[in-house]
C-alpha cells in the first residue's frame, strides 16, 4: 500500500490516501469517507476507459446491479459517481489479502483449506447467479480473504446480466482473464453461471497444484488450450491430492457446460461434503489454462478452430432409385470378402504397431504431449507419474528428464517418472529490519531484496515507537529467511490510531515544528514562554499536550519556549561560614564569587564567616547571576609593653640593654584560614 502524493478529494466526500492495487481496468485506492468517517476502497477507471461513453454506461448499470448484491461473501458496493471526467466505484475496504497474494510464487493450500475457501466463493457466485448476474472474471485476484478467514468476492466490473444482450465484447475481442476463461467465453459465445463454475475450477486447481491447468506465452495461446486442451488431473502433479476433491475439480473443469455442476450451489454442497468426510457426487470431468494474471482484452479463438456440428439431412434420401431384388448369394460372398480383407488389414496393422521398447526423448515437451506419446506406445496412464525439480535452462512446466532415461529399454509395464521443471532455483533472502522506518523506506528496502509487501493495521504489540506512516513491526519478523517474492506484512498505525507526542525539548522552534509535522501533528502559530533553569532562552522547553501524551493525527500542539532562568530569592548569608554560603548559593542556581573582607571589618570570633553579600537577603536575582560574598580571613591586634624582667612575652622581636631596660613594643598578626 503506497501513500499517494496527491490526496485528491472525489465528490467532496472521498479523500484518497493510499494506492492499494492496479488492475486491468482500474486503480484501487484506500480512501476516507469524510461524510460517514469510515475507510473505503475507491476503484477508479483508467482515463482511456472513462473516455468511452458506451463502456461508462455499461459500467454505470453494472455498478448499480452489483450494489444490489448483498451477501456475506460479496464485497458490497456503497456508491458510484463521476468527478471531473473520472468515474469511480466506492466499495467496502476489506482488511486482509487476496488469494493471489496467498498463492504467489507457486504456493499451494491443503485440500481442506481449498475446499473451505472455494465453498464460500461458490456461495457468493450462487447468490449472484440467482440475482441474474454472471461474474465472468473469477480469479485469485478477485477473491479476498479477511483476517478472520472469511472470503469476499469482489470486482463485478465486467459482470453482466444473464438476460442482457449488451455483451462486453466486440468483434474479435472478449473481456476477461485468459488464465481463468471458460471454453465458451474464449470462443466469444454466450455465458451463464456455469462459466463462473469453470473459472472457480481453475482457481481450485491452482490452489492444489501451485499453477493453473494451462500455461501459455500469450493469452490467445492459453485461450486456445481451454477450447482444445485436456486438463492433466491434479494427482498426476501432486499425488497427495484426495481423489474426491480431484473429482470435484475435474467436474468443474469439464469442457462442455452440460457436464459441469448445473449450479454453484451444487458445487458448494459437494465441497462441504468433502470437508465433512462424506462421499461426493462429482463424476469424472475433462478439460481447461495459464497466462497473464490481469484482466485484459484478448482475441477470440477463430471460428475455424471451434468445435462445430455437422448438419444432418432432414429425412430419408429420395435420390436413389429402387433396384430389382437379386439373389443373396453374390451379396453374402461380397460381404465375406470384405470381412476377410478387413481382418487381414487389421492383423497386419496391429502386428506392425508394436509397443514402446526404447524410452523416447521427452525433454522440453509439455506433460500432455509426453503423456500422449507414452500412452500411444502402450504405457498405461497409471504407470506415468510426475515429479517437480528446479532447472535453470528448461522453462517452467516443461519436462527436464525422465526415469528411465531416454534410450533405456522399457516394456508396457514399466513405471515412468516425468521430471517437470519448476523453474530456476532461487536462493532465499533474509527479511531486513525496517521497524521505525517510514513505509516508503521500508517498501524500498524490501524491493531491493526481491520481496513483496502489503501494509496492514497493527493488531498486536510492536516494539517500535508508534507514529503515523512508520513501520511498527513486520510479519515474518526481521532476520527470517524466506523465498524471494515472498509476502512481508508491514504493520502500521490504523487510521486515527493513537500515539505518543514526541519529545522536542531543547530543539529550536523550527526543528520542533518539523519533527511534530513528520508525526502528522499541527503546530499552533504562537508559542508560549516560561522560565527555565535548564533550557537556554529561545529553545523549546516543552509542548502542550506534553511529551508522551496520547494523540491522533491532526492534533494541534502548542510549543512552550524558554524565556531564560527563573528568578530565585537570595538567602541570608551573614554570619555563615563561607563554605556553607557557597553551597546555598550554588544550590539556588547562582554563581558565587568569594572575596576576603578587609581586616578592620573582622574580629577574631568572625574568622571564616561571611560579613557582606552583594545582593541583600530576601531579594530576587536571575537564575545564574553572580553573587559576591566577603568573609573574614585575618584580624589586627596590639600588644602592651611587657614589665621589666618578665619572661615569656610573645611577639617580642628583640630586647636591648640589661635588666630593667625597657622592651620594644611590636604589632603581632594572627592569621586563621576559614574552612
Amino acid at each position: 500500500m503506497e501513500p499517494v502524493a496527491d490526496a485528491r478529494l472525489y465528490n467532496h466526500r472521498y479523500q484518497v490516501t493510499h494506492l492499494i492495487a492496479r488492475g486491468g481496468m482500474a486503480m484501487v485506492y484506500r480512501a476516507q469517507d469524510l461524510l460517514l468517517n469510515r475507510p473505503v476502497a475507491l476503484k477508479i477507471l483508467y482515463p482511456e476507459l472513462s473516455a468511452d461513453p458506451l463502456f461508462v454506461e455499461r459500467f454505470r448499470r453494472e455498478a448499480q446491479a452489483a450494489a444490489k448484491l448483498s451477501h456475506p461473501n460479496i464485497v458490497p458496493v456503497f456508491d458510484w459517481g463521476e468527478d471531473e471526467g473520472t468515474y469511480f466505484i466506492v466499495m467496502e475496504l476489506v482488511e486482509g489479502r487476496s488469494l493471489a497474494e496467498v498463492l504467489r510464487g507457486g504456493a499451494t493450500l491443503t485440500a481442506s483449506r481449498t475446499a473451505q475457501l472455494a465453498a464460500q466463493v461458490a456461495a457468493a457466485l450462487n447468490y449472484a447467479h440467482r440475482n441474474g448476474m454472471v461474474h465472468r472474471d473469477v480469479k485469485p485476484g478477485n477473491i479476498l480473504i479477511t483476517t478472520d478467514a472469511q472470503v469476499k468476492v469482489t470486482d463485478f466490473g465486467i459482470a453482466q446480466a444473464m438476460s442482457s444482450e449488451d455483451h462486453l465484447a466486440e468483434d474479435g475481442l472478449v473481456m476477461g482473464t485468459a488464465t481463468y476463461f471458460s471454453p465458451e467465453q474464449a470462443e466469444g459465445a454466450a455465458v451463464d453461471g456455469r462459466s463462473d463454475i469453470y473459472a472457480l475450477g481453475v482457481v481450485m486447481y491452482e490452489m492444489l497444484v501451485g499453477r493453473p491447468p494451462f500455461i501459455g506465452d500469450t493469452p490467445l495461446e492459453v485461450s486456445t488450450q481451454h477450447v482444445h486442451g485436456v486438463v492433466t488431473p491434479p494427482t498426476q502433479i501432486v499425488p497427495t491430492v484426495p481423489r474426491d476433491l480431484e473429482a470435484i475439480v475435474m467436474k468443474s473443469l469439464s469442457r462442455s457446460p452440460e457436464q459441469r455442476y448445473p449450479t454453484a450451489d451444487e458445487l458448494r454442497a459437494d465441497l462441504l461434503r468433502f470437508v465433512d468426510g462424506q462421499p461426493v457426487h462429482a463424476a469424472g470431468a475433462v478439460g481447461a489454462f495459464f497466462g497473464n494474471d490481469s484482466t485484459q482484452m484478448v482475441q477470440k479463438v477463430d471460428a475455424g478452430e471451434r468445435t462445430q456440428a455437422v448438419p444432418v439431412l432432414p429425412g430419408p434420401r429420395r435420390d436413389i432409385k429402387v433396384r430389382r431384388r437379386r439373389s443373396k448369394g453374390p451379396l453374402v460372398a461380397g460381404i465375406l470378402s470384405v470381412v476377410i480383407i478387413a481382418g487381414v488389414v487389421a492383423y497386419f496393422s496391429l502386428s506392425g504397431k508394436s509397443g514402446l521398447s526404447i524410452m523416447p526423448s521427452l525433454a522440453g515437451k509439455d506433460v500432455a504431449a509426453a503423456t500422449l506419446t507414452l500412452t500411444n506406445g502402450g504405457i498405461g496412464t497409471t504407470s506415468i507419474s510426475q515429479s517437480q525439480i528446479n532447472s535453470a535452462t528448461v522453462p517452467l512446466g516443461k519436462i527436464v528428464k525422465t526415469s528411465p532415461a531416454a534410450g533405456t529399454k522399457i516394456t508396457s509395464s514399466s513405471s515412468i517418472v516425468l521430471y517437470v521443471s519448476k523453474g530456476k532455483l532461487i536462493p532465499p533472502v533474509v527479511i531486513p529490519s525496517v521497524a521505525n522506518q517510514s513505509v516508503q523506506s521500508a517498501e524500498l528496502a524490501l524491493k531491493n531484496v526481491n520481496l513483496n509487501f502489503t501494509v496492514q493495521n497493527v493488531t498486536s504489540s510492536c516494539t517500535a515507537q508508534r507514529a503515523p506512516n512508520v513501520v511498527l513491526c513486520t510479519s515474518p519478523v526481521a532476520g527470517t529467511s524466506v523465498k524471494q517474492q515472498s509476502l512481508v506484512v508491514l504493520y502500521v498505525l490504523p487510521q486515527n490510531g493513537a500515539f505518543s507526542v514526541p519529545k522536542v525539548s531543547g530543539d529550536t522552534t523550527i526543528q520542533a515544528s518539523n519533527s511534530l509535522g513528520s508525526y502528522q501533528l499541527t503546530v499552533s502559530g504562537t508559542p508560549t514562554t516560561h522560565c527555565s533553569n535548564t533550557v537556554a532562552s529561545g529553545l523549546v522547553l516543552g509542548t502542550n499536550p506534553a511529551a508522551g501524551a496520547q494523540v491522533t493525527s491532526g492534533t494541534t500542539i502548542q510549543l512552550i519556549t524558554s524565556s531564560g532562568g527563573c528568578p530565585a530569592t537570595v538567602p541570608y548569608l551573614t554570619g555563615r561560614l563561607n563554605t556553607t554560603a557557597q553551597t546555598l548559593l550554588e544550590g539556588a542556581g547562582f554563581v558565587v564569587v568569594e572575596d576576603v573582607a578587609p581586616a578592620n571589618l573582622c574580629t577574631s570570633a568572625q574568622v571564616g564567616e561571611v560579613v557582606t553579600q552583594s545582593v541583600h537577603p530576601g531579594f530576587s536575582a536571575p537564575y545564574g547571576s553572580t553573587i559576591t560574598i566577603q568573609y573574614c580571613q585575618s584580624v589586627t591586634t596590639t600588644t602592651t609593653p611587657a614589665p621589666t624582667g618578665s619572661t615569656g612575652v610573645t611577639g617580642v622581636t628583640g630586647i636591648t640593654g640589661a635588666t630593667g631596660a625597657t622592651a620594644t613594643t611590636t604589632t603581632t598578626t594572627t592569621t586563621t584560614t576559614g574552612g
